[in-house]
């Protein structure tokens, strides 16, 4: 019952956002919405508000809060509480609603949050209990929000990776801030983040719930300075086992970056500007390799016509311009 205990964590026990949305009354989707209110009741709807619902009726809505069974990677942890949690509901019922609003498609909702519980729903073959709001999208993101810190903190990648979804979906960075309760500086760790680590890296890693900013922000800064690539980082995730925790992961990618830092002091460096081309520094020589597989075999077909082209035309440039500045 673990799980669905935190969920109804006192909201006095919280702050900013949750005591905002505490001190809004229900209300029932038989009332009009109201613009940019608050989620009303988003942990505590009101009894009429709740109903059983068939989960084949139910669609998710919005960005995604989290990591976890729902990526690539699902580490033993991950799995145990979810069969935990379908083991709750199916010994003592599903005690804590999910959230939902009608859709625009007759008979049909939306989830706002509960996906776990209405995914545990749908492999028990059972209805799902679920508090029928009517919000709009600003008030439904703030619900999510709440939510998740009534329920479980998110980790740091995944409130970076919540974040980009928010604003990916046309939202402001205001309205990030007050979902997650960040400061403008907290916003920017996460979106340093998300900018400059591949998501398809991020999911081959996981949620890493016992890594903090630090470990995320010193993986970002291997990219930004050409310590890691999107492929090479992604090879080496794929030799990992799967058992490896998710933390693990992390740290295994943050040594090798290392390793290949200390290497490039050494007096050989590599840099990938874009997704298959590699340009490769040492003290005798520069290179540069394209592969012809893979997103721009394209771009390596059409370099391999015009590179004479490109290179005898930058020399004349360089000769140019260097000859400016004897005279």
């Amino acid at each position: 019952m673990g799980t669905q205990l935190m969920a109804r964590k006192s909201l006095q026990e919280m702050s900013g956002i949750a005591n905002t949305i505490a001190r809004s009354s229900p209300k029932t989707i038989d009332k009009a919405p109201k613009p940019n209110a608050p989620a009303l009741g988003a942990l505590q709807g009101s009894l009429a508000a709740i109903r059983e619902i068939d989960p084949a009726l139910i669609d998710d809505w919005g960005p995604a809060d989290r990591l976890g069974e729902f990526t690539a990677v699902n580490t033993d942890e991950e799995d145990d509480s979810f069969e935990s949690l379908m083991s709750s509901i199916q010994d003592g019922g599903q005690q804590v609603p999910i959230l939902v609003r009608k859709s625009k498609s007759d008979g049909r909702y939306e989830a706002i949050y509960g996906r776990r519980r209405l995914k545990a729903c749908r492999e028990l073959g059972i209805r799902v209990r679920a508090n029928v709001q009517d919000i709009d999208d600003a008030s439904a993101l703030l619900a999510k929000g709440l939510e998740n810190a009534a329920r479980r903190n998110l980790s740091f990648y995944e409130k970076a990776r919540f974040a980009e979804a928010i604003l990916t979906s046309g939202h402001d960075s205001a309205t990030v801030r007050q979902v997650l309760n960040l400061s403008k500086s907290g916003l920017s760790h996460l979106t340093k983040v998300t900018q400059h680590v591949p998501a398809k890296i991020g999911d081959m890693i996981g949620a890493a719930p016992k890594s903090g900013r630090p470990k995320w922000t010193m993986l970002a800064e291997h990219f930004v300075a050409g310590k890691l690539a999107g492929d090479e980082a992604a090879n080496l995730l794929a030799t990992i086992e799967p058992s490896m925790s998710s933390d693990d992961r992390l740290e295994m990618l943050l040594k090798a970056a290392a390793k290949r830092g200390a290497r490039q002091r050494e007096g050989a460096a590599e840099v990938s500007p874009i997704e298959g081309v590699t340009i490769r520094s040492t003290n005798g020589s520069l290179t540069v390799s394209v592969k012809r597989t893979g997103a721009n075999a394209d771009f390596a077909s059409w370099l391999d016509k015009n590179m004479a082209e490109i290179i005898k035309r930058s020399h004349a440039e360089f000769t140019a311009v260097n000859a400016e500045k004897k005279n």
